[in-house]
């Protein structure tokens, strides 16, 4: 069973995300046609850079715990990984811009996009040595700036008040990834190429890697959905 625990940990975030798609008061499955093919183009990115820094050592999965099944290094749960989180993330942005658009953080996308570009440009400044710090915190720099000179942080408020929201299941999910409460890591980090610090067993950055993962499946997502609002307007009869 333990060969099992990162596919289960896989499944047991996306079932009820996926579940509820199909609640008439969300029909998240009619906004796939959308929402796929920016998840395909977010996790092949995503994918290269996790090929990259497992041959060289920089993180690993440990096989007592995935099914052994492999593409290049990575696990085919590894792979998984990159299909049911970021549906779980984008379903709850989707169900929170539908339902819940008068939130706290609604309107603040510039205090909260200048306070992640200030952090991320710092932390990567001073971590050049380290490549998950770097590559993290230097994409983030690169994603925010972009953003900011495209339109203006649009949707970053939403995004992160969907993250928030999110965290408690990050934590779970992250931390049984990363140990917590079981014999070994499911994946490992080498601490030479991390500023080190925890979140109980998760490594910092994490936090920041999955909020990228989700900023990149949200905007290409939109950009998706409003191409094709374009073109179904385009063809609709005057």
């Amino acid at each position: 069973m333990e060969n099992y625990l990162y596919l289960l940990i896989n499944f047991s975030c996306i079932i009820i995300p996926l579940l509820a798609s199909f609640h008439p008061k969300l029909q998240f499955y009619k906004e796939w046609k959308a929402y796929l093919p920016a998840m395909f183009i977010v996790a092949i990115v995503f994918l290269i850079w996790d090929e990259l820094f497992t041959s060289a050592g920089i993180w690993g999965f440990n096989n007592q715990y995935i099914t052994g099944i492999q593409v290049g290094h990575l696990p085919i749960e590894e792979l998984l990984f990159f299909i049911c989180i970021p549906y779980a993330c984008v379903f709850t942005y989707f169900a929170v811009r539908t339902h819940w658009s008068d939130h706290f953080l609604y309107k603040r996308s510039n205090f909260i996009g200048q306070f992640l570009l200030t952090l991320a440009f710092i932390l990567a400044a001073m971590n050049f040595e380290k490549w998950y710090t770097l590559i993290t915190f230097g994409l983030l720099v690169i994603t925010l700036a972009v953003w900011k000179r495209v339109n203006d942080w649009k949707y970053l408020s939403t995004i992160t008040f969907s993250y928030l929201l999110i965290l408690p299941f990050f934590f779970i999910s992250n931390g049984l990834l990363t140990g917590f409460g079981i014999e070994n890591e499911v994946v490992w980090y080498n601490n030479e190429e991390n500023i080190g610090e925890r979140m109980a067993t998760i490594p910092f950055e994490d936090l920041f890697y999955g909020f990228l993962l989700i900023c990149w499946n949200v905007l290409l997502y939109e950009y998706f959905r409003n191409q094709l609002y374009n073109k179904e307007k385009r063809l609709t009869p005057e």
